[in-house]
């Protein structure tokens, strides 16, 4: 990956932006966009670059920018904090961390609290954390001193920097999905070079997938695409108790995963395999009977509905402070699409 592409990656991935509150990072890319780009927002806080307008067909890239975190939800008269989860917490991986919480006059540090193990009864110590028996201690000596540094409804994220890996991998908080953020427009940047490119392309940083598919649903509705391609993560497969009968074989460093399933595109999903094999980019296939989980789902039934594809990253410890992913499965995402893309033309017929 080139330095200024990683470099990138770096800022995005460091930025907080829980699902309803992205503007810090979603900042960071529209300002990133704007380096070769038409860039724009909208009411829910999508973020829009745009090369190529008045092509065909029209192609949205969607990658959401949003990661869980937490919110308060009470604060106790002893300036201790109660929480809850924004998106899928296990609550295991929140004991003992530290908090960035986004206040109104600026962040918070805190860290998550739980009973000593050497003050629980003996059948205490068996239990599983839950978030409700957990809380929030930003040093306030009371509920005043407490309502002064934060409110109820202010949210937050593990403070968490990233961590360069040997072989080329890294670990750190919001990897899912910043890092889909980071592939569309990092596709839209290889194609920006292209002097015949025939498609309108999009990227899109789309907001609030972690609760709902929100944004994606809104942008594909205002941006009524002919096609779409989701960037997201999917489990790595080569850790222990993980099992590839049931969700493949996806290891960090076996390239980009190529969804096939039975709510998105067939057209676009094979389109996505010849492009890698054209490219000798190596890749891996995924299956899903249903639906996907991701913003695909909400992109492909849009409207009249929008021929959909989707390629997602191997993705160690999902939904932790240390999300693993291999650099080059990550650049490898955005070389694809770009492959892609640059084989449609008005011609393209999308149509089943």
């Amino acid at each position: 990956m080139r330095d200024a592409s990683y470099d990138f990656l770096k800022r995005l991935l460091s930025m907080p932006g829980p699902s309803g509150y992205e503007e810090a990072a979603a900042k960071v890319w529209r300002e990133e966009a704007e380096k070769f780009a038409e860039v724009r927002g909208d009411r829910m806080g999508n973020s829009f670059a745009s090369i190529g307008t008045g092509g065909s067909p029209k192609v949205m890239l969607a990658g959401h920018i949003d990661e869980i975190g937490v919110m308060v939800t009470h604060i106790e008269e002893n300036g201790l904090l109660r929480f809850t989860g924004v998106g899928g917490w296990d609550p295991q991986v929140l004991v003992g961390q530290r908090i960035r919480l986004l206040a109104k006059g600026g962040e918070i540090a805190g860290v998550i609290g739980k009973k000593a193990i050497h003050v629980m009864e003996p059948d205490e110590r068996k239990k599983v954390s839950e978030i409700k028996s957990l809380w929030i201690d930003v040093g306030a000596k009371d509920a005043e001193e407490a309502s002064g540094m934060v409110r109820v409804g202010d949210v937050g994220v593990i403070d968490q920097d990233l961590v360069e890996l040997p072989n080329g991998r890294i670990a750190s908080r919001s990897v899912d999905n910043r890092m889909g953020a980071f592939v569309v427009l990092e596709a839209l940047r290889l194609l920006s070079d292209e002097d015949d490119l025939g498609a309108e392309v999009v990227a899109v940083a789309c907001v609030q997938e972690e609760i709902g598919l929100y944004g994606a649903r809104g942008a594909a509705f205002g941006l009524d695409p002919d096609a779409a391609i989701t960037v997201d993560v999917t489990h790595a497969t080569d850790t222990p108790g993980v099992s590839k009968n049931e969700h493949g074989d996806h290891s960090l460093g076996s390239g980009p995963v190529l969804k096939r399933a039975t709510n998105i595109s067939p057209i676009v999903s094979e389109g996505l395999i010849a492009a890698a094999e054209g490219e000798n980019i190596s890749y891996t296939l995924e299956a899903d009977s249903r639906s996907t989980g991701t913003d695909a789902d909400a992109i492909q039934f849009t409207r009249a509905g929008i021929a959909t594809g989707l390629v997602s990253c191997p993705n160690r410890y999902m939904h932790s402070p240390n999300e693993v992913v291999d650099v080059e499965d990550v650049e490898n995402c955005a070389r694809v699409i770009s492959a892609y893309i640059k084989t449609l033309s008005a011609e393209t017929n999308l149509v089943r």
